[in-house]
Protein backbone atom coordinates (compact mmCIF):
# COMPACT_ATOMS: atom_id res chain seq x y z
CA UNK A 1 0.00 0.00 0.00
CA UNK A 2 1.43 3.57 -1.10
CA UNK A 3 1.70 6.11 1.07
CA UNK A 4 -1.09 8.55 -0.80
CA UNK A 5 -3.16 5.42 -0.17
CA UNK A 6 -2.83 5.33 3.35
CA UNK A 7 -3.16 8.88 3.73
CA UNK A 8 -6.33 8.55 1.81
CA UNK A 9 -7.38 5.58 4.03
CA UNK A 10 -6.66 7.45 7.09
CA UNK A 11 -8.70 10.58 5.85
CA UNK A 12 -11.98 8.49 5.45
CA UNK A 13 -11.54 7.18 8.78
CA UNK A 14 -10.97 10.67 10.36
CA UNK A 15 -14.17 11.95 8.20
CA UNK A 16 -16.19 9.54 9.10
CA UNK A 17 -15.49 9.80 12.79
CA UNK A 18 -16.25 13.62 12.78
CA UNK A 19 -19.65 12.66 10.72
CA UNK A 20 -20.20 10.37 13.57
CA UNK A 21 -20.21 13.09 16.41
CA UNK A 22 -21.93 15.45 14.18
CA UNK A 23 -24.61 13.48 14.01
CA UNK A 24 -25.32 12.45 17.19
CA UNK A 25 -24.79 15.82 18.72
CA UNK A 26 -27.62 16.73 16.24
CA UNK A 27 -29.63 14.51 18.29
CA UNK A 28 -32.38 15.77 20.30
CA UNK A 29 -32.18 19.50 18.65
CA UNK A 30 -34.26 20.92 15.79
CA UNK A 31 -31.64 22.63 13.73
CA UNK A 32 -34.40 23.17 11.04
CA UNK A 33 -33.08 23.13 7.37
CA UNK A 34 -30.84 25.26 5.95
CA UNK A 35 -32.57 28.22 4.69
CA UNK A 36 -31.94 28.83 0.27
CA UNK A 37 -29.64 31.72 1.23
CA UNK A 38 -27.56 29.34 3.90
CA UNK A 39 -27.64 27.26 0.89
CA UNK A 40 -26.33 29.55 -1.62
CA UNK A 41 -23.73 30.93 0.56
CA UNK A 42 -22.29 27.11 1.12
CA UNK A 43 -22.39 26.69 -2.81
CA UNK A 44 -20.32 29.72 -3.90
CA UNK A 45 -17.55 29.89 -0.99
CA UNK A 46 -17.14 25.97 -1.65
CA UNK A 47 -16.96 26.43 -5.49
CA UNK A 48 -14.45 29.21 -5.57
CA UNK A 49 -12.48 27.37 -2.56
CA UNK A 50 -11.94 24.38 -5.13
CA UNK A 51 -10.40 26.45 -7.34
CA UNK A 52 -8.01 28.33 -4.44
CA UNK A 53 -9.52 31.43 -3.29
CA UNK A 54 -10.26 29.78 0.13
CA UNK A 55 -13.38 29.74 1.90
CA UNK A 56 -13.31 31.27 5.47
CA UNK A 57 -13.06 34.87 4.58
CA UNK A 58 -16.08 34.84 1.89
CA UNK A 59 -18.13 32.55 4.17
CA UNK A 60 -17.40 34.99 7.08
CA UNK A 61 -18.29 38.10 4.53
CA UNK A 62 -21.72 36.34 3.58
CA UNK A 63 -22.25 35.93 7.75
CA UNK A 64 -21.25 39.19 8.49
CA UNK A 65 -23.10 41.53 6.05
CA UNK A 66 -26.44 38.97 6.73
CA UNK A 67 -26.10 38.71 10.74
CA UNK A 68 -26.39 34.54 10.09
CA UNK A 69 -24.45 33.46 12.50
CA UNK A 70 -23.32 35.30 15.77
CA UNK A 71 -19.45 36.34 15.84
CA UNK A 72 -18.29 34.18 18.56
CA UNK A 73 -19.98 31.39 17.19
CA UNK A 74 -18.15 32.21 13.11
CA UNK A 75 -15.24 30.07 13.53
CA UNK A 76 -16.68 26.83 14.60
CA UNK A 77 -19.28 26.86 11.73
CA UNK A 78 -16.67 27.54 9.44
CA UNK A 79 -14.75 24.93 10.68
CA UNK A 80 -18.04 22.16 10.66
CA UNK A 81 -19.97 23.34 7.80
CA UNK A 82 -16.82 23.64 5.51
CA UNK A 83 -15.34 20.07 6.70
CA UNK A 84 -17.25 17.73 3.69
CA UNK A 85 -16.94 19.66 1.00
CA UNK A 86 -13.02 20.10 1.73
CA UNK A 87 -12.60 15.90 2.69
CA UNK A 88 -14.12 16.28 -0.99
CA UNK A 89 -11.30 18.23 -2.48
CA UNK A 90 -8.92 16.59 -1.09
CA UNK A 91 -9.89 12.99 -2.24
CA UNK A 92 -9.70 14.74 -5.66
CA UNK A 93 -6.72 16.55 -5.39
CA UNK A 94 -4.20 14.04 -4.00
CA UNK A 95 -5.63 11.67 -6.19
CA UNK A 96 -4.75 13.63 -8.88
CA UNK A 97 -1.52 15.97 -8.32
CA UNK A 98 1.90 14.02 -7.53
CA UNK A 99 3.64 15.70 -4.43
CA UNK A 100 6.72 13.85 -2.79
CA UNK A 101 5.23 11.73 0.32
CA UNK A 102 7.31 13.06 3.15
CA UNK A 103 6.49 16.79 2.14
CA UNK A 104 3.00 15.94 1.80
CA UNK A 105 2.54 13.99 4.78
CA UNK A 106 4.74 16.29 6.70
CA UNK A 107 3.36 19.59 6.56
CA UNK A 108 -0.56 18.10 6.64
CA UNK A 109 0.43 16.38 10.36
CA UNK A 110 1.98 20.16 11.03
CA UNK A 111 -1.42 21.95 10.11
CA UNK A 112 -3.39 19.30 12.16
CA UNK A 113 -1.20 19.74 15.06
CA UNK A 114 -0.99 23.53 15.12
CA UNK A 115 -4.93 23.64 14.75
CA UNK A 116 -5.79 21.03 17.68
CA UNK A 117 -3.54 23.05 19.84
CA UNK A 118 -5.39 26.29 18.46
CA UNK A 119 -8.64 25.00 18.35
CA UNK A 120 -9.39 25.35 22.40
CA UNK A 121 -8.06 28.04 22.38
CA UNK A 122 -10.52 30.18 20.22
CA UNK A 123 -13.49 27.75 20.96
CA UNK A 124 -13.20 28.91 25.05
CA UNK A 125 -12.18 32.73 24.03
CA UNK A 126 -15.18 35.61 25.08
CA UNK A 127 -16.84 37.32 21.98
CA UNK A 128 -14.57 40.63 21.81
CA UNK A 129 -11.35 38.46 21.58
CA UNK A 130 -12.70 36.25 19.00
CA UNK A 131 -14.11 39.86 17.29
CA UNK A 132 -10.35 41.16 17.19
CA UNK A 133 -8.93 38.16 16.16
CA UNK A 134 -10.82 37.48 12.82
CA UNK A 135 -11.11 41.27 11.89
CA UNK A 136 -6.96 40.86 12.05
CA UNK A 137 -7.43 37.93 10.48
CA UNK A 138 -9.52 39.16 7.67
CA UNK A 139 -7.55 42.15 6.84
CA UNK A 140 -4.62 40.00 5.98
CA UNK A 141 -6.64 37.43 3.89
CA UNK A 142 -7.28 40.71 2.07
CA UNK A 143 -3.31 41.64 1.70
CA UNK A 144 -2.64 38.22 0.29
CA UNK A 145 -5.32 38.81 -2.16
CA UNK A 146 -3.90 41.62 -3.04
CA UNK A 147 -0.18 40.28 -3.26
CA UNK A 148 -1.61 37.56 -5.47
CA UNK A 149 -3.17 40.38 -8.02
CA UNK A 150 -0.67 42.62 -8.15
CA UNK A 151 2.20 39.92 -8.99
CA UNK A 152 3.86 40.32 -5.67
CA UNK A 153 3.62 36.63 -4.23
CA UNK A 154 6.27 34.48 -6.13
CA UNK A 155 5.36 32.33 -8.76
CA UNK A 156 7.17 29.54 -7.21
CA UNK A 157 9.40 26.71 -8.98
CA UNK A 158 9.25 23.56 -10.27
CA UNK A 159 10.28 21.10 -7.13
CA UNK A 160 7.39 18.64 -5.82
CA UNK A 161 8.74 18.08 -2.87
CA UNK A 162 10.94 20.05 0.09
CA UNK A 163 14.40 18.63 1.83
CA UNK A 164 16.41 19.98 4.40
CA UNK A 165 16.46 23.49 6.09
CA UNK A 166 13.37 23.95 3.54
CA UNK A 167 11.63 21.22 4.89
CA UNK A 168 11.65 22.60 8.24
CA UNK A 169 10.85 25.85 7.64
CA UNK A 170 7.63 24.45 5.61
CA UNK A 171 6.51 22.28 8.32
CA UNK A 172 6.79 25.45 10.78
CA UNK A 173 4.88 27.37 8.87
CA UNK A 174 2.22 25.00 8.40
CA UNK A 175 2.23 24.73 12.24
CA UNK A 176 1.44 28.80 13.00
CA UNK A 177 -0.90 28.36 9.72
CA UNK A 178 -2.98 25.39 11.18
CA UNK A 179 -3.26 27.66 14.09
CA UNK A 180 -4.18 30.75 12.49
CA UNK A 181 -7.31 29.04 10.75
CA UNK A 182 -8.94 28.71 14.32
CA UNK A 183 -9.68 32.43 14.72
CA UNK A 184 -10.82 32.67 10.46
CA UNK A 185 -7.92 32.67 9.00
CA UNK A 186 -8.30 30.55 5.61
CA UNK A 187 -5.50 27.81 4.98
CA UNK A 188 -5.21 28.01 1.13
CA UNK A 189 -4.04 31.45 0.68
CA UNK A 190 -0.79 31.95 3.18
CA UNK A 191 -0.14 28.16 2.43
CA UNK A 192 -0.55 28.82 -1.79
CA UNK A 193 2.49 31.63 -0.99
CA UNK A 194 4.43 29.58 1.76
CA UNK A 195 4.80 26.78 -1.01
CA UNK A 196 5.47 29.02 -4.10
CA UNK A 197 8.67 30.90 -1.55
CA UNK A 198 9.96 27.66 -0.74
CA UNK A 199 10.18 26.73 -4.81
CA UNK A 200 7.88 24.07 -4.73
CA UNK A 201 5.53 23.57 -8.69
CA UNK A 202 1.98 25.89 -7.79
CA UNK A 203 0.20 22.87 -8.14
CA UNK A 204 1.34 21.23 -5.55
CA UNK A 205 0.02 23.48 -3.12
CA UNK A 206 -3.38 22.28 -3.92
CA UNK A 207 -3.42 18.56 -2.56
CA UNK A 208 -1.29 20.25 0.41
CA UNK A 209 -3.41 22.89 1.61
CA UNK A 210 -7.23 20.48 0.77
CA UNK A 211 -4.97 17.85 2.43
CA UNK A 212 -4.09 19.39 5.50
CA UNK A 213 -7.37 21.48 5.95
CA UNK A 214 -9.50 18.14 5.28
CA UNK A 215 -7.23 16.47 8.55
CA UNK A 216 -7.28 19.36 10.53
CA UNK A 217 -11.27 20.86 9.78
CA UNK A 218 -13.02 17.52 11.42
CA UNK A 219 -10.08 17.19 14.14
CA UNK A 220 -10.42 20.88 15.46
CA UNK A 221 -14.68 20.40 14.29
CA UNK A 222 -14.37 18.05 17.30
CA UNK A 223 -13.75 20.48 20.05
CA UNK A 224 -16.34 22.78 18.45
CA UNK A 225 -18.61 20.69 18.85
CA UNK A 226 -18.30 19.65 22.33
CA UNK A 227 -17.87 23.37 23.26
CA UNK A 228 -21.15 24.12 21.11
CA UNK A 229 -19.62 26.28 19.77
CA UNK A 230 -21.32 26.52 16.51
CA UNK A 231 -24.62 27.76 14.74
CA UNK A 232 -26.04 24.03 13.86
CA UNK A 233 -28.19 25.24 10.76
CA UNK A 234 -25.51 27.59 8.98
CA UNK A 235 -23.09 24.55 9.35
CA UNK A 236 -25.70 22.38 7.89
CA UNK A 237 -26.02 24.64 4.64
CA UNK A 238 -22.36 25.22 4.04
CA UNK A 239 -21.92 21.30 3.64
CA UNK A 240 -24.97 20.44 2.02
CA UNK A 241 -24.33 23.55 -0.57
CA UNK A 242 -21.08 23.12 -0.50
CA UNK A 243 -20.58 19.36 -1.78
CA UNK A 244 -22.21 19.73 -5.35
CA UNK A 245 -20.31 23.07 -5.66
CA UNK A 246 -16.85 21.04 -4.88
CA UNK A 247 -17.30 18.38 -7.91
CA UNK A 248 -18.78 21.26 -10.61
CA UNK A 249 -15.71 23.46 -9.71
CA UNK A 250 -13.06 20.26 -10.04
CA UNK A 251 -14.46 18.36 -13.33
CA UNK A 252 -16.60 20.92 -15.04
CA UNK A 253 -15.04 24.58 -14.01
CA UNK A 254 -11.39 24.46 -15.92
CA UNK A 255 -9.86 27.75 -15.35
CA UNK A 256 -11.56 31.05 -14.45
CA UNK A 257 -10.43 34.74 -14.38
CA UNK A 258 -9.59 34.16 -10.41
CA UNK A 259 -8.07 38.14 -10.50
CA UNK A 260 -11.18 39.10 -10.76
CA UNK A 261 -13.19 37.03 -8.30
CA UNK A 262 -10.39 38.17 -6.32
CA UNK A 263 -10.31 41.82 -6.16
CA UNK A 264 -14.13 41.52 -5.58
CA UNK A 265 -13.27 39.06 -2.37
CA UNK A 266 -10.71 41.92 -1.14
CA UNK A 267 -13.46 44.22 -1.28
CA UNK A 268 -16.01 42.57 0.36
CA UNK A 269 -13.56 40.86 2.86
CA UNK A 270 -12.22 44.51 4.12
CA UNK A 271 -16.04 45.32 4.92
CA UNK A 272 -16.25 42.23 6.48
CA UNK A 273 -13.09 43.09 8.58
CA UNK A 274 -14.46 46.43 9.09
CA UNK A 275 -17.51 45.11 10.85
CA UNK A 276 -16.37 43.05 13.26
CA UNK A 277 -13.51 45.45 14.69
CA UNK A 278 -16.14 48.12 15.04
CA UNK A 279 -18.24 45.41 16.96
CA UNK A 280 -15.28 44.54 19.04
CA UNK A 281 -15.10 48.65 19.32
CA UNK A 282 -18.48 48.92 20.47
CA UNK A 283 -18.49 46.04 23.38
CA UNK A 284 -15.59 47.94 24.86
CA UNK A 285 -17.96 51.10 25.71
CA UNK A 286 -19.59 52.02 28.63
CA UNK A 287 -22.52 50.34 28.90
CA UNK A 288 -22.65 47.72 25.96
CA UNK A 289 -23.41 44.15 27.03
Amino acid sequence: MTAKTLLLVALALTVTTFLGFWIRSLRGTSPGRPSLLELFVGFVTNFFDTLGIGSYAPTTSFFKLKGIVPDERIPGTLTIGHTVPTVTQAFIFITLVTVAPATLIGLIAAAVAGAWLGAGTVAAWPRRNIQIGMGVALLAAAGLFVLANLGIAPGGGEALGLTGIKLAVGLAGSFVLGAMMTIGVGYYGPCMIMISLLGMNSKTAFPIMMGACAFLMPISGLKFLRAGSYAPRPALGLALGGFPAVLIAAFIVKALPLATVRWLVVVVVLYSATQMLRSAWAEAQPGAR
